[in-house]
């Protein structure tokens, strides 16, 4: 419980930093969102009253100290008060990123999550079975890992979209139309996410698969393996003890790889119009939408650290040495 308190108290820590740089990152950084505003506003009287009110709204030309700012940052963080989007019609931006949110946790979430399970249990086998047959999969294997993303999804685009037409070329659903349990919208969303989402699985399993087959091997030459072995226990128990200790690189590999599925979606998303939180990103860069940058940079931070705090209540169950005091 010791190790756990220690790992919780510096996340906690962790999280407190990555807010505090969030808040002084768009402060540091030339214009304001007001400038970004008032240059769209071409043709319209602007008046000072106008832009005395854009400016309370997002804070900029106040009297207020840089430590009021930032207390009153924090609390509207604590409140769940992220401002709102200038590129989107001034919707809370809380709004914006729960509505893009399911695109991307339930494409690339799910996606990554296949990949590591399939690229685990593969390497693992092609260990245990090396020598065989499956080791010809090696050199496929390596050309899918070595292979930019890009580069397979225009190629799979090109070949089942546009020539095969297996699957759709449009843009799918908007996020806006979030959420509609009828058919016609679950089966437009699940139409148009299957291509990216095969297209991440075969990119991404190629790195875990031959990720764990090199750990894999180490590990089975281990005494410990040998023993067990050698002392007639079944294949599978074998196996077990070997995995059980050779996925713990993968799994801190897996904790990143959670951890960055939002800003990870960008490329997968632009590549295939698929609505989410990378387009959101874009379009918040596109846009100088500070507030709406800062929110996302918020949630890929927490993203991030629980995917790491998981991990470490992972490592603590898989290794018993992580429970001990050094």
């Amino acid at each position: 419980m010791l190790v756990i308190a220690r790992r919780l108290f510096f996340y906690l820590v962790t999280a407190a930093i990555a807010i505090s740089l969030d808040f002084l990152i768009p402060r540091m950084i030339p214009g304001n969102p007001v400038d970004a505003i008032l240059s769209k506003m071409q043709g319209v009287t602007i008046t000072p009253a106008t832009i005395h009110a854009l400016d309370l709204q997002f804070g900029v030309n106040t009297s207020a100290s840089l430590w009021g700012q930032y207390t009153h940052f924090w609390n509207n963080v604590l409140h769940g008060n992220l401002g709102v989007s200038t590129a989107n019609a001034f919707e809370p931006v809380s709004t914006v990123i729960r509505q893009a949110l399911p695109y991307t946790l339930g494409l690339v979430g799910v996606a990554t999550l296949i990949s590591f399970v399939l690229g685990t249990a593969i390497g693992a086998i092609v260990a245990w079975k090396r020598g065989s047959w499956l080791d010809n999969l090696l050199p496929v294997v390596t050309f899918f890992q070595a292979a930019p993303y890009f580069f397979l999804a225009f190629l799979a685009i090109d070949v089942f979209a546009v020539t095969l037409g297996w699957f759709p070329t449009a843009r799918a659903a908007n996020a806006t139309d979030f959420p509609a349990f009828n058919w016609t919208y679950i089966s437009d969303v699940l139409d148009h996410s299957l291509l990216p989402g095969l297209t991440i699985v075969v990119a991404s399993a190629a790195g875990w698969i031959v990720g764990m087959r090199n750990v894999m091997l180490t590990t089975m030459d281990e005494d410990y393996v040998l023993i067990a072995a050698a002392k007639g226990l079944p294949k599978r128990r074998v196996i077990w003890y070997a995995a059980r200790n050779a996925i713990l690189p993968s799994v801190s590999g897996f904790a990143l790889a959670i951890g960055f599925i939002v800003s990870g979606a960008l490329l997968t998303e632009i590549v295939f119009s698929y609505p989410g939180l990378g387009s959101l990103l874009l379009q918040a860069v596109q846009n100088n939408d500070y507030e709406l940058m800062q929110g996302l940079f918020l949630i890929i931070t927490f993203a991030v650290l629980a995917a790491n705090l998981i991990a470490d209540f992972v490592y603590v169950f898989l290794d018993p040495r992580t429970r001990q005091e050094a």
